[in-house]
């Protein structure tokens, strides 16, 4: 049996590793694999962490330990030992890792250090920008990795630049387009989040906002919700508890026009993310989740390490400081022609745990 570790700490992660979890744990695998959670705690609190166990049947995690709130290099620091005293007891034959966090650069550095095999899902993305603390993550743990699990042709390209390919390189597609896909219809069934805001489909704009170089910048954020005051749609904005903080310190007062809520369940959001008009973000994960569900997206960043999403005309970049935002929140719409299928079939969660398996 192959032992695995599965290294976590923040709602997106959650989520991708809910969707390998029921791969593992399907007929085909029949006990291939033996998966233990390690939950960094970068998320800690029950609104970013608890309810996305609870609500997408992910495992309890084996380990938690509790890291969270600090400076990146005081996280990251304290994750590296954290982690590696686990690994040293476990001895797995892979540490799986997720994205861009620095639960996931952590457990890359902790894992090469003592000379474990790590398999990065979402390997191959970039930015261009390593002013952004998730690029240097990224670059980082892709180098550290044995087996780079990309969701793109994109990311794929990406690591041939960097002299990254051969079979350690496998395009298994995206596990967020599998998600979108398992946990979509079970949204609908039991997600009473419209009714409870008080909002129609198709009559308002989705808000995220948690970025460093947004959340943390008076100007920035400033900016962001002067956008938000022009618009002539209500503004649904789950606030990230960093981003609330930061708008109580700054002193920005929330316009008539935001209806702003604590953090949402996965299940609210998807609801949400369906039945928006517009999705105005500056996460990641949720510009592909507006791609999935067919809605237009306003990306609040200088750029994207989803590059395709822009390339599509699904996805614009408007930057907060551009002048251009509150224009594009009001006029920003879908392009007439066909979404291509750019992040797989909805199957890689299946390709990673084949890959797991086989890779020699």
């Amino acid at each position: 049996m192959l032992n695995l570790i599965t290294v976590v700490g923040a709602r997106p992660q959650f989520v991708k590793a809910a969707v390998v979890s029921r791969s593992i744990a399907a007929p085909s695998v029949a006990g291939a694999i033996s998966e233990k959670i390690v939950h960094t705690g970068q998320h800690f609190d029950a609104s970013m962490s608890d309810i996305f166990f609870e609500e997408l049947g992910l495992p309890a995690p084996s380990h938690h330990f509790g890291i969270g709130g600090g400076t990146h290099g005081q996280n990251t620091g304290r994750m590296i030992e954290a982690i590696e005293r686990v690994l040293l007891e476990e001895r797995p034959d892979w540490v799986l890792v997720y994205g861009d966090t620095d639960s996931t650069v952590a457990a890359a550095l902790a894992a090469s250090k003592i000379h474990l095999r790590i398999a990065h899902v979402e390997a191959g993305l970039r930015s261009r920008n390593r002013r952004m603390p998730e690029e240097i993550n990224r670059i980082l743990t892709d180098h550290a990795s044995d087996l780079l699990l990309t969701p793109t042709v994109e990311a794929t390209a990406n690591l041939a630049r960097e002299g990254i390919e051969g079979p350690a390189v496998v395009n298994v597609g995206d596990v967020m387009y599998d998600a979108a896909i398992q946990f979509g219809q079970q949204a609908e069934r039991q997600s009473t989040i419209l009714q409870r805001l008080g909002c129609e489909s198709g009559s308002y704009t989705l808000a995220t906002v948690h970025r460093q170089e947004n959340a943390d910048s008076r100007e920035m954020l400033s900016a962001i919700v002067d956008a938000f005051a022009a618009s002539s749609r209500p503004i649904v904005w789950p606030v990230h508890p960093r981003t609330r903080r930061r708008l109580d310190e700054f002193g920005i007062v929330l316009p008539h026009t935001v209806i702003a809520t604590d953090p949402l369940g996965y299940l609210d959001m998807v609801k949400l993310e369906k039945h928006a008009w517009l999705i105005a973000t500056d996460s990641g994960g949720l510009q592909k989740e507006a791609y999935f569900h067919g809605v237009p997206c306003v990306t609040m960043r200088q750029e994207t390490e989803w590059v395709e999403l822009v390339d599509s005309g699904w996805n614009i970049l408007v930057p907060p400081l551009s002048g251009r935002l509150a224009n594009a929140l009001e006029t920003f719409s879908a392009p007439t022609v066909e979404r291509p299928e750019i992040y797989g079939d909805g199957r890689a969660g299946e390709r990673i745990v084949h890959a797991l398996l086989h890779y020699a």
